[in-house]
């Protein structure tokens, strides 16, 4: 990949732990997460937690009361560490292509914050370890990563290069553009929660993945070969391919974020047209 600028939408908690130094409360006014606005890494060992800690595998899922980071100090701007850069670089590349998309549509794009973190991290959706993956997180709309889930998705999953590491971070912002087109209000206001849903939520976020991959194209940024590194990290860690590898057996009634090809499919759906249009999924049941 040949990217340009780095974002200084970065707020880099790496090393400072989990930021336990204030959490406040929320009541029931608590916005519930949906399932579909976790990330791509570590649902089904959050299901285990769940089990073990609440007696429900839904159990870290839902409840009343939400935790709220009141805000730990952070080093924010552009990092200086390779890693960091890398990160930076891919975050400004998807501001550049949903600016232009979101212009197209007489619109303004909020761009949202990337927040790195070590082990574990509190945000406005609650406390969260690395073992689950990135994720976003629609209540402060910041998108967050332990850069060491690069290293399971190569090792664990198969699926490396750089191409592979910047498709986690536009599934991440996708669900960011979902969240600024109404898509989390919407879920959240049909009170469905259920696997479903969370799959054509997961899918559409891989569509808008791709097309962020369309706009990197046309501008150059792309190399030979990483189109393939895209394709092959979706279909690394599709539900049914984790699942084989994690029980020996496809369940597919509890999947969230669907099969390797699906995911395939929803990816390249939108890395082929470019066009938000070409991303509903919950029109099609993810199909």
């Amino acid at each position: 990949m040949r990217l340009g600028r780095q974002s200084s939408n970065i707020e880099d908690r790496r090393g400072m732990g989990p930021g336990m130094g204030g959490f406040g409360m929320g009541g029931g006014s608590g916005m519930r997460v949906p399932i579909g606005g976790l990330g791509i890494g570590g649902l089904l060992l959050v299901l285990v937690l769940g089990y073990c800690v609440t007696g429900s595998p839904l159990g870290l899922f839902g409840g009343d009361t939400v935790p709220v980071d009141t805000g730990a100090p952070a080093s924010t701007g552009a990092p200086s560490d390779a890693e960091g850069q890398f990160v930076s670089r891919v975050l400004a590349d998807t501001e550049d292509t949903w600016d232009q998309v979101f212009a197209q549509a007489g619109r303004q794009y909020q761009r949202p914050t990337l927040v790195l973190f070590s082990d574990e991290v509190g945000s406005a959706c609650g406390m969260s370890s690395a073992a689950v993956g990135p994720f976003y997180c629609p209540r402060d709309a910041k998108v967050y990563i332990d850069l060491s889930f690069y290293r399971d998705l190569d090792r664990q999953f198969g699926a490396p290069g750089d191409f592979a590491q910047a498709y986690v971070i536009a599934h991440e912002v996708g669900h960011h553009v979902q969240n600024l087109l109404g898509v989390f209000e919407r879920v959240q206001r049909s009170g469905r929660n259920d696997n479903a849903t969370s799959v054509a939520q997961e899918l559409q976020a891989d569509c808008y993945a791709g097309v962020w991959g369309h706009y990197a194209a046309q501008r150059g940024v792309l190399d030979p070969g990483d189109v393939e590194e895209g394709l092959t990290a979706a279909a690394a860690i599709g539900d049914d391919r984790i699942q084989r590898q994690t029980q020996g057996r496809v369940t597919p009634e509890t999947w969230t974020h669907g099969s390797s090809a699906q995911r395939v499919r929803w990816f390249r759906a939108g890395l082929d047209s470019g066009r938000v249009q070409s991303c509903d999924t919950f029109a099609t049941g993810g199909r």
